[in-house]
């Protein structure tokens, strides 16, 4: 499971975003389970998202589809990207570099 800070700014409306943004980015509606919406689309089998514990972070797990084609493994992770950069205000570089910093 990973988790993503999110940008200043962005934190209000977080968990609408979260959810709306799976239907936007994957065009398919996630199921709810305990707070945990999950969606299964292309190279995913699983896509799990939910809010951290605090509420300031978003907390993702995946599990990928390994029989899974080149062509749609880049789509899905384009689309895995854009859904990152919709709910957390960051792009990817800007991500990669929250995640050396906490580490």
């Amino acid at each position: 499971m990973q988790e993503y800070q999110i940008k200043r700014g962005f934190k209000d409306g977080l968990e609408e975003r979260m959810i709306t943004s799976l239907s936007e980015c994957f065009g398919t509606e996630p199921s709810e389970t305990d707070g945990r919406y999950t969606i299964s689309f292309g190279a995913l089998k699983h896509l799990e998202v939910c809010l951290g514990p605090k509420g300031n972070t978003v907390l993702v797990d995946t599990e990928s589809d390994l029989s899974a084609d080149d062509e749609t493994i880049l789509d899905t992770n384009r689309r895995f990207r854009r859904y990152l950069d919709a709910v957390t205000g960051y792009n990817s570089k800007e991500r990669a570099k929250k995640m050396q910093k906490s580490d």
